[in-house]
């Protein structure tokens, strides 16, 4: 069980940057682990002409790595969680880490040239490839992304035409959990946080991001068709109208928006909340102190992440870098790194090193499971389902109007 305080909410001001669209990757294989050097253009979105690693050499002795908060443990936090220290004895490249709390604040760093390399989530990683702050990443120099899952490959949030720019590290589902002695009959829909949230005023419970307007997104594609939403990240004005219009109804019986797990887990165990949206390990470490929660993934499908470590176009210390990308999703260091932070490994292989039913509990390797899942993509103008004779909004336009949701 992780023991860092995690936040993903994406707050303050997204950095303005000029998109000129992109499309959807498609595919199960590889995801180009051989692909061309230079630009890749898909949906009409040309990634910027970036060198690509066509072989490896000896390591720099150096690594400065980004990351969420504890992705990167070296046995600081806890003696018994440490798959940095091997790395550093196995490859003779000393890490360096900084910890950043939102996905606004890793593009910001990035764009330094200071670190070396990032876990990216879905919010960050098209801004940091549109951005020239990533460099394809070749999968045939990495033995380990062979045992990733296929389903993580080659997606809209981590590749452009087939070209992969990162390594899937972990993944995750946002689920609805509810209080089961006040939440009577249980669930099924996201409509309870929603159309219904009325029932519950004061106890509902949301995440504290601008990305959740895509839940909302989400919410209405399944019950107003006639909106035309395709997909929860590709909003046109209107679409995105009524979205803010449901969120700005949902607001008024939301009793607190949460972006620290162990701030909600709390929140239902006092029972200030009751219900909302919620992560796999926060429902875990609920039940194991004692609150009567149940979480589920609902009839719509949800939201979720899939998060990637990229490689800095400007490194200085590429083969560290690589290195590191192998590392990271060895069958022992991801296993460590998904029981800790709490989500579903991205390397099958791992999931014969965690704990009794860890992978059945986080669904690793569920593609049914995971399909069902939307994730974390950034909204650009390029409209993602592949409309073209309407411009979407953009990620700035969604940290606007969830500024005017929350007033």
């Amino acid at each position: 069980m992780r023991r860092s305080t995690i936040t993903r909410a994406a707050t303050g001001a997204v950095l303005a940057l000029v998109l000129t669209g992109c499309g959807t990757s498609s595919g199960d294989d590889d995801g180009g682990g051989g692909g061309a050097t230079g630009s890749e253009e898909q949906g009409g979105f040309t990634a910027p002409d970036i060198e690509m690693a066509e072989s490896l050499g000896d390591n720099e002795g150096t690594l400065s790595v980004l990351a969420w908060p504890g992705y990167a443990e070296d046995g600081s936090t806890d003696k018994s969680v440490d798959w940095v220290t091997p790395f550093e004895e196995g490859t003779g490249c000393q890490v360096e880490v900084k910890y950043f709390g939102t996905s606004d604040e890793a593009v910001s760093l990035m764009k330094s040239g200071q670190y070396d390399v990032v876990s990216a989530s879905g919010d960050a990683s098209l801004r940091l490839i549109a951005g020239g702050d990533v460099a394809p990443v070749n999968t045939d120099l990495i033995d380990n992304y062979a045992d990733v899952w296929s389903f993580l490959k080659d997606r809209d949030w981590n590749s452009v035409d087939g070209q992969m720019y990162g390594v899937p590290h972990g993944y995750g589902a946002n689920l609805l959990m509810y209080n089961t002695d006040e939440v009577d009959p249980a669930p099924t829909s996201w409509s309870s946080v929603f159309d219904d949230a009325g029932t519950y005023s004061g106890k509902v419970t949301s995440y504290d991001s601008p990305i959740y307007i895509a839940d909302a997104a989400l919410y209405l594609m399944n019950t107003q068709p006639d909106l035309g939403i395709k997909d929860p990240y590709s909003l046109d004005a209107d679409q995105l109208a009524a979205a803010v219009d449901l969120l700005k109804q949902q607001r008024e019986h939301v009793g607190e928006y949460w972006s620290d797990y162990l701030k909600e887990t709390q929140a239902f165990k006092t029972g200030d909340s009751v219900i909302g949206t919620t992560w796999q390990v926060i429902a875990n470490l609920a039940q194991s102190e004692g609150a009567t929660v149940e979480a589920f993934l609902p009839d719509e499908g949800s939201t979720g992440w899939s998060d990637t470590w990229m490689v800095s176009s400007k490194t200085e210390a590429p083969n560290c870098a690589y290195a590191w990308l192998n590392h990271i999703v060895s069958p022992e260091a991801n296993a460590a790194v998904a029981e800790w932070f709490g989500e579903a490994p991205a390397n099958e292989k791992a999931c014969d090193l965690t704990s009794d039913g860890f992978c059945e509990s986080y669904h690793a390797g569920d593609e049914a499971y995971a399909e069902k899942i939307h994730y974390w993509t950034t909204p650009i103008e390029q409209c993602l389902d592949g409309r073209t004779d309407v411009t979407c909004t953009t990620y700035q336009d969604w940290t606007q109007a969830w500024t005017e949701i929350k007033g």
